[in-house]
């Protein structure tokens, strides 16, 4: 206990210093868990994928459409269970910093090819029965305060024109991992007001979503729906749903790769915070570890001393880092746009992750304040003036 109470002791010693040490720690701390949010976020898309769904797509580019009259000829191929299809609306709603995802979709089959999306049975009747209807996500409608009943307008930039939608139903999200940013409506009351504006505009869809019996069957589904539509004006390119998200997080795979080095970056610099402050302090005590040889204290005293009063300034620090990290990454949060990061939550691992690097940093950077002491004699440790 009296060796307890001396650690503690030295920790506070000089307080400004050690102060100073436990906040650098908790805001390395903070950074850590927040960069590995944002990645973790990023691949949320991923790890929410089906296994029984596939993405039919445009071979030269997302960007392109692909004819409506392809879906009785994938429809005819064994193994598929439903066919849908969405369009990227776009638009803006309020203004153009409220983002999140607007898509045209089937309405009769969209939420059966999600059936992570919940809605109530009522809802969905209302939702097929009204042209103009739409459904959103619960996280949009709490942010924006939306009922059923309640009128969305959008203002087109794809597709021009004033938009009127009204919300018929909030599904709910199944799994903590689904999105719940997004807003849905039928592509036929889009596809309608497009042929009346211009006739070339209609008949195309984004892409095809295809819900199959049995997920070890993707890959020769896949080959079968290409090869359908090979050499013809738009090929496709079919992949699971897993590979299509990831399509997506490698386009900013150099960014991804930033935060994840930066991210261990930051462990790096804890070290080097912590490991200065333990090297300062055990240069001070020169003359009282020699002091304390003299009086009978072994090795193995000295190295918990330091070893301690280390492992003690690390542990505030992570204390305090995972104390502020919550809110501040629960501020951040609310300062994106919802539908930029769908989900963004805090990893079980990651905190685990940040206290036991922050902890074992601790640890370490005592060893080289102890070899120090544990070699400076009893006469060079009284000679020493510092």
């Amino acid at each position: 206990m009296k060796v307890l109470k001396l650690i503690f002791k030295n920790s506070l010693r000089h307080k400004l210093r050690t102060s100073l040490t436990i906040l650098g720690i908790a805001i390395a701390v903070i950074a850590f868990v927040l960069l590995r949010t944002v990645v973790t976020a990023w691949y949320a898309g991923v790890e929410a994928s089906a296994a029984d769904r596939l993405i039919v797509r445009q071979a030269v580019s997302f960007i392109f459409p692909l004819p409506y009259a392809y879906k009785d000829k994938i429809e005819n191929i064994s193994g598929i269970q439903t066919v849908s299809y969405a369009n990227w609306f776009q638009g803006v709603y309020i203004d153009k910093n409220q983002f999140f995802a607007r898509l045209a979709v089937d309405a009769e089959t969209f939420f059966d090819v999600y059936p992570e999306f919940v809605l109530t049975k009522q809802e969905l009747a209302n939702f097929k029965a009204e042209r103009n209807s739409c459904v959103v996500g619960e996280d949009i409608a709490k942010k924006y305060n939306l009922k059923i009943g309640d009128v969305m307008t959008i203002d087109g930039d794809i597709y021009p024109g004033q938009w009127e939608f009204v919300v018929r139903g909030i599904y709910k999200p199944r799994d903590k991992t689904t999105d719940a940013t997004q807003m849905v409506f039928h592509w036929k009351y889009l596809d309608e007001r497009m042929r009346e504006v211009s006739p070339i505009r209609g008949g195309d869809v984004g892409w095809y979503i295809i819900k199959i019996k049995d997920p070890n069957q993707s890959a020769s589904i896949s080959e079968q729906i290409d090869a359908l539509f090979k050499n013809s004006r738009a090929e496709t390119k079919t992949e699971t749903e897993r590979a299509f998200q990831q399509g997506f997080v490698q386009s900013t795979s150099a960014i991804i790769t930033a935060m994840n080095v930066l991210s261990f970056v930051i462990i790096g610099i804890i070290m080097l915070v912590l490991g200065n402050t333990m090297i300062m302090s055990a240069r001070e005590r020169t003359r009282e570890y020699a002091v304390f040889k003299t009086i009978g204290f072994s090795g193995n005293h000295i190295i918990g001393l330091i070893m301690g009063e280390s492992f003690l300034i690390s542990a505030f620090g992570a204390a305090l880092g995972m104390f502020l990290t919550f809110p501040i990454v629960a501020s951040f949060q609310e300062f994106i746009p919802k539908g930029f990061f769908p989900v963004f939550e805090i990893e079980p691992i990651t905190v685990v992750f940040a206290v036991l690097s922050a902890l074992l940093i601790g640890i370490a950077a005592s060893i080289f304040p102890i070899l120090k002491a544990l070699k400076t004699s009893i006469v060079e440790g009284f000679r020493f003036v510092g």
